[in-house]
């Protein structure tokens, strides 16, 4: 017999890329259990204090955050004892909301919450989003009772028995895009009857991705009838802005980009970083040239890109080799029709539109598992 009104932890976050998955299976959580009581917990001054509430959840903090790169670093100092205010603070938040599972999404707030969970017996779920899990999950993974996975690589770090292929969560107004191309286009001020190239690096922006497209641009612009729908970041607008004045309405940079639905819809060709977005180009299905950020943990991008690469899904460019390899790539996916549809049609078979549904699944049968939840 199903609790009647099942409570639930989701923990993590810090990026985009684990705040939005967040927040789709909360609301898969509440299409198939209407009377879940959904508790998020996060880090305190991250960005899932603000998009959670936003979406309608309520969200605790914990005092927690990464270590710095910088060895001997205030934040550093810190660490130790940040860790054990987290993981008091989590006990207290188990304790009082009581939940029947918890969920890991990645980020240091889900390893505290989920440590402290799986030494209570309570059940639990991670979500892993790239095809080289970061050190929280590799951590949590041991102890954990299912993980659903985006890559199909992951036994190699994970107890295949535990593994779940899922695919990422991608927000309802990606996996149901809506809106004729004529109306994105208008809605950013763009002109029909061209090729449109969308840029993105992230909300913040990236600057190899930037300086790299700035290089490519003259040769772009001169040998087709292109323009650019460029995302460049609110650190990087004002000298994209200055350096693409010349190019007059062919170039549009804009420093975030709300409505990415349409974005996507305008998009005839995309250039992106290969972090979470990855998920979401696979259901987008456009042809894709992809610079994963070296920055990154475990430079797990990297490797996200070279999974679809291996299946000739997209094209990758490493950021050192940009000056070469950026203009060709992007001529590929803007000009040569025959490999923009093969391109297009391999990266849309790897989409996973009901993922938030699936991992929503998975998470209501570790509370009763002996009976199915329908798919």
């Amino acid at each position: 017999m199903n609790t009647p009104t099942p409570n639930i932890i989701i923990s993590g976050g810090g990026t985009g890329g684990h705040v939005f998955p967040a927040i789709a299976i909360a609301n898969a959580l509440l299409q198939l259990e209407p009377s879940a009581n959904i508790l998020f917990v996060g880090a305190k001054g991250r960005m899932e204090m603000e998009k959670v509430p936003q979406a309608g959840f309520r969200i605790e903090p914990l005092w927690i955050s990464g270590l710095q790169r910088k060895l001997w670093s205030a934040q550093n100092l810190l660490f130790p004892l940040k860790v054990l205010v987290s993981l008091w603070q989590s006990y207290r938040i188990i304790s009082r909301f009581k939940p029947q599972v918890v969920v890991g999404v990645g980020g240091y707030a889900s390893w505290a919450v989920l440590q402290v969970a799986t030494m209570r017996g309570i059940p639990t779920l991670i979500q892993e989003q790239n095809s080289y899990p970061g050190i929280t999950n590799r951590l949590l993974g041991k102890r954990v009772n299912k993980i659903c996975v985006v890559y199909d690589n992951l036994w190699k770090h994970f107890d295949p028995a535990k593994l779940v292929l899922t695919g990422n969560p991608v927000r309802s107004d990606i996996t149901n895009l809506k809106g004729s191309k004529t109306e994105a286009l208008r809605h950013f001020g763009l002109q029909e009857g061209k090729i449109t190239l969308f840029v993105t690096g992230g909300s913040l922006g990236a600057r190899a991705i930037n300086q790299g497209l700035l290089a490519a641009l003259p040769s772009l612009l001169k040998e087709g009838n292109v323009q650019v729908l460029w995302q460049t970041g609110k650190f990087y607008l004002d000298e994209i802005t200055k350096q693409t004045g010349m190019y007059g309405n062919a170039v549009l940079p804009l420093a975030f980009i709300d409505r990415m639905d349409l974005a996507y819809i305008a998009a005839d060709a995309i250039l992106s970083r290969a972090g979470g977005t990855v998920s979401e180009l696979c259901v987008v299905g456009k042809p894709v040239v992809l610079m994963p950020s070296p920055n990154v943990t475990d430079d797990h991008q990297t490797a996200n890109a070279l999974n679809l690469v291996q299946k000739n899904a997209a094209i990758m460019v490493p950021d050192a080799e940009a000056a070469e390899k950026l203009l060709p790539a992007l001529q590929t996916i803007l000009f040569n029709t025959a490999q923009r549809q093969l391109l297009s049609q391999n990266i849309q078979s790897l989409a996973k539109p009901d993922a938030a549904a699936h991992i929503a699944r998975e998470v209501l049968s570790l509370i009763n598992p002996l009976k199915k939840t329908a798919k």
